[in-house]
This record gives structure tokens, sequence and C-alpha cells, in this order.
């Protein structure tokens, strides 16, 4: 099988690196770019500070700060407005997955026009769009190294996932100082989430070489990093480690696909309104389990990779550990059931149908190492909300 790899342009990595967006902007030739966020980033002075950067370089930059938690159609129609307000010339993601979601999207749909339906798996985007440059807050969705984007119709609450190199930054800045601030909470979701992506590329059936080191350098990282991070936000070293292994997952999934948990995360963020990272914590241990026979040296692989198990243990054996292993750190990371989480048990077996139908049609079931039925992803949903 011949891979088909692709990475952004460059990439600007370590402490105080968003000081060179200006830099970036000019290598880019682009000098009108409209920044993307969110309210709490506007609102806490980070969009100011790179507002100010991109003007002391000479740019003319404009911020758009309405993007919201898992965007929709509805919600990119003021973002489409602001880029032919100002007449921008390329997009800045700024924030966590959803505002470099958004911006990606706002990409596309700037140049190309249609719909976001009209780029939806099995699609593959390959036009032109407008140039991407993507600043991450958070070390998790990755999406500063991906070609996909995830945006909820709302006419239909599905999330669709939207592939191609249309939608691939062609700059990245990672500064992970940028993440000093997030809570526990987001640490331990946006954690699990890199997590999910670098152990989904791996046994991914679209697994190629460069994938796996990538994958398997993240898991390694997050093995060691995410506790520490999780338990002192201040922790540094911590804190850079995870924003590099997002990122190396991010790269591993954008170029082998990602599989189960991810089919089956977009309907319950679509219904539910759960966090993706989240989403995808809840349902990791028991699609794990689900999985694991159709792999077995590929999840021992990852188990050795993580620290859960040692050379010397047969795959059999280190594939059991990879699963308690994961229990136990969303255990220690407090990770919800949908049943703790709030949501309703009538509501949630009534969609399961239509949820199971949802993660086939995203063709993620269908990188798995072991294709589930639609029965079998109804099962696996009732064994995640009673938290099997």
């Amino acid at each position: 099988m011949v891979a088909n790899i692709s990475f952004p342009r460059f990439l600007k990595l370590g402490g105080g690196a968003v000081e060179d967006l200006g830099t970036v902007l000019t290598d880019l030739d682009v000098s009108r770019p409209l920044l993307v966020t969110d309210a709490f980033m506007a609102g806490n002075g980070s969009a100011d500070r790179l507002m100010k950067i991109m003007t002391e370089a000479g740019k003319t930059p404009a911020l758009f700060s309405g993007t919201v938690p898992d965007p929709t159609t509805d919600s990119l129609v003021a973002g489409l407005d602001a880029v032919q307000q100002h007449s921008a010339d390329s997009i800045i993601g700024f924030g966590g997955g959803s505002p470099m979601d958004t911006a990606k999207a706002l990409a596309i749909l700037a140049v190309q026009g249609g719909t976001m339906r009209d780029f939806k798996a099995p699609v593959l985007s390959t036009g032109p769009a407008l140039p991407i440059i993507a600043i991450p807050t958070t070390a998790g969705s990755g999406s500063e190294a991906t070609q996909f984007t995830i945006i909820t119709d709302v006419a239909s609450d599905e999330k669709m996932l939207c592939p191609g190199l249309s939608f691939l930054p062609i700059a990245s800045i990672i500064d992970f100082e940028l993440t000093m601030s997030m809570p526990a909470r987001l640490t331990a979701d946006t954690g699990v989430d890199a997590l999910t992506h670098a152990i989904e590329a791996y046994v991914s059936k679209k697994a190629n070489p460069i994938s796996d080191g990538l994958a398997l350098s993240a898991i390694r990282t997050i093995g060691t990093s995410l506790l520490r991070a999780y338990r002192d936000g201040g922790d540094r070293q911590a804190r850079e480690a995870m924003m590099h292994a997002s990122t190396q997952a991010g790269m591993a999934f954008s170029n082998a696909s990602v599989c189960l948990v991810h089919g089956m995360s977009r309907p319950i963020g679509a219904h539910f309104h759960v966090a993706h990272g989240l989403s995808n914590a809840m349902l990791l241990p028991a699609v794990t389990a689900f999985s694991i026979d159709g792999a077995q040296a590929r999840y021992a692989d990852c188990a050795r990779a993580l620290g859960a198990a040692s050379e010397s243990d047969s795959d059999q054996v280190a594939g059991g550990k990879l699963q308690d292993a994961i229990v136990t750190l969303c255990r220690e990371v407090e990770v919800p059931t949908p049943e703790t989480f709030g949501i309703d048990k009538a509501k949630w077996d009534d969609l399961l149908p239509l949820m199971a139908e949802q993660a086939l049609a995203s063709g993620s079931p269908g990188n798995n190492p072991v294709v589930p039925t639609a029965e079998q992803i109804v099962d696996l949903y009732r064994q995640v909300y009673a938290g099997i």
C-alpha cells in the first residue's frame, strides 16, 4: 500500500515561539490575516497580544472571536462575513481544537464557496484555500498538524469529518507557554485525547512507518508527562512535553487516520455537547478492549511505549496491561462516564441506533483492527454509559 504523507510546510517550536508570528506572516507573504479565536482568548488578553505582534510587524490584522465549542455550520456564518469584510488573505486559528477547526473551515469556504457538507468525508478536498496558520493553546487536539476539520451540521446534528490537504495548516506555531494556564480538567481531557490519537494512528489499518514512529514517540511522552501536567499545572517540563506529544500524535493520525473511538466520539459530541477530547476519553477503555484481538502485537507495542508493559511480556500479557493502564489513567484523571456527566439515559438509549449509523458513516470504524457492526457499536455505547 502506498502511503500519502503530508505535514505543515513548517513549524515554529518552543517557549516564546508565538513572538515570531509576524516573521511567519512575512515569510508567507501575507499581510491581512484574520485571527480566529474564542471569547475566552479575546477576554484574557491573549488575542490582543497576537494582534499587537502582527501590527508591530507591519501587518493589518482583524479579529474574529465568535468561535464556539464544537463549531457548527451556523457558527461559520459570522466568521465568513468577517473574512469578506476584512478582505483577509490568510487565516490564523488560535486556541483549542474548535478555533482551529473553525479557521480551517473558513479558509476553504472563503475561496471555494458552497457549504461544509460539500466537503464531508469521503470527499477529499485538495482545492484552493486561504493559507492557514495554526497556534494551539491546548495540548491535545493536534489540529495544528492535521488535514481534517470537524463541523456539526445543525440541520442533522451530525458531526461531519471533512478531510483533505485543503485543511492542512501551511504553518504552525507550537508554544507550550500558551498552555500553562490550562485547568486540570482540560489538561486531562486533551491529554487523553492526544493518547487516543496516537494509539489509533498506530493500530489503524492505514498506519505506515512514518506515522508509527510519531505515534510511539507521542505515547512514550504522554506516559511520563500527562499525570505530571494534570497534578501540577506549573510543571513547565511536563507542559512542554505534552505539547510536543500532542503535535506528534496529530501528525501521526493525520497520516494514518483514526479508528473506532473517533467514529463513536463524534455523535456523542453532536447530540450531547460533550467536548471531543472528553468523549474520546469516555470511549477509549471499552473500545480498546473490543479491538485488541484484531492487532494484538500493535497494542502490545503501545503498552510498552506507555510504560505499562516490559519487553519481556508476551503480546497477550502486554495487551492486558495496556487495557488496565488506560482504565487506571482515566480513573486518576477523573474521566466521567456519560451517566456521571449528566446525560439522560432515556435520551442516550433512544439515540443509539442513529449514533451507530453516524459512527459507521464517518468511515473511521473501517480503519479499526476489528471492524464493528452497527449492533456491536450500540452494545459498546451501552457499556460506556454504564462505565463497564
